[in-house]
């Protein structure tokens, strides 16, 4: 398969079998079959859930949150490295196009939240909205979930952290605002490249890096916190825009940045190197071995402590490059750090 036979928005190309299941539908041979349907562009469909919590407690030390809120599971936006494509499994769908095209939607989610935050047993502690899945993905234009939780938190006066790849927070602008009158919100927009020819293959479904510095610019001049997530870095492919990633975001009034480094476990592995092959096939090889240099000879990692920024010479020269380009335009970054003594747990207009 070459680019011009990919599925266009789409970042996984195939279906994969479930890891939990006995059977499954395969093509064994591309050249028997006439006509192809539901492997063929795939269409968004939405399944709704009802769950009874919707806090979810975070037990990695490597995350640097402690609590989430997922309003969706999948993602449209169908970045072909992203790691919660394995959790598409346990619902019984697999990690390549199902994962892209079967969301499951928390229609109930600002409901449960504001149950749990009346819960007299809750303290306070920042709620980051998505540590999974996108809470902007498309659908959020449709559904205003992740607005409805806002609303939520800009009530009871909590503390929210935003992580997205996507603008549709400009949407919001009105309640982001508001929380940031009480230093109650930050915003930390991914910025994985500013190629576009390579972005759109690569997380097809995300706002253009253009898209992103524009709202970077926009948060600033209103005043609310604004940093960037570089991830994750793919040595061969995007790690040498580092730099002028930093920059353009300083420059667009991002105070901080992280970054991560890319990890393929499970089921992402077969998905990104078939991605590879079809769209990089000259330099295949060398992004998988450079990949595989930053995590002891594997291209997946699960242990804490390095998973996320890997190991050795690849995983050093990463570093160094992030931290001497932060220190230059970010002077070093400034961290962000929520109030939590603002909330009113009877709401934003308590009685006395």
């Amino acid at each position: 398969m070459n680019s011009n036979q990919n599925i266009k928005g789409r970042g996984a190309q195939q279906h994969l079998s479930n890891s939990f299941s006995k059977q499954e539908y395969t093509t064994e041979w591309d050249e028997g079959v006439d006509e192809y349907t539901h492997l063929d562009k795939p269409t968004t469909q939405i399944f709704y859930e009802h769950p009874k919590k919707i806090i979810n407690k975070v037990s990695s030390p490597d995350v640097g949150m402690e609590y989430s809120i997922n309003p969706y599971q999948g993602c449209e936006h169908g970045c072909v490295y992203c790691y919660a494509r394995n959790s598409h499994e346990y619902w019984g769908w697999d990690a390549g196009l199902d994962f892209e095209s079967k969301i499951i939607v928390k229609k109930n989610a600002a409901e449960l939240l504001e149950k749990e935050l009346l819960n007299p047993k809750w303290k306070v502690k920042p709620i980051v909205l998505s540590g999974n899945t996108d809470c902007y993905q498309p659908l959020e234009r449709k559904l205003r979930i992740t607005r409805s939780l806002l609303k939520v938190m800009a009530k009871y006066r909590h503390p929210v952290g935003i992580i997205t790849k996507n603008t549709g927070f400009l949407e919001d602008l009105d309640v982001l605002e508001d929380l940031a009158k009480d230093n109650l919100v930050r915003v930390i927009l991914s910025i994985t490249s500013l190629d576009e020819k390579l972005r759109s293959v690569l997380e097809p479904r995300t706002a253009s890096s253009i898209k992103k510095l524009e709202a970077i610019k926009i948060l600033s001049e209103k005043g609310i916190p604004v940093s960037i997530m570089n991830a994750p870095i793919i040595p061969g492919l995007n790690h040498s825009e580092i730099p002028e990633i930093i920059k353009r975001a300083a420059e667009n009034g991002a105070t901080d940045a992280g970054y991560t480094v890319v990890r393929l476990n499970g089921r992402i592995a077969e998905i990104f190197k078939k991605w590879l092959e079809n769209y990089f096939p000259d330099r295949c090889e060398k992004v998988w071995h450079q990949i595989q240099n930053l995590h002891e000879g594997k291209v997946n990692d699960s242990n804490w402590g390095h998973r996320m920024k890997g190991q050795g010479a690849e995983a050093n020269m990463i570093n160094q490059l992030f931290h001497m380009a932060k220190k230059k335009y970010m002077k070093g970054g400034e961290k962000i750090h929520l109030n939590t003594s603002a909330f009113r747990r009877g709401g934003a207009y308590p009685l006395f």
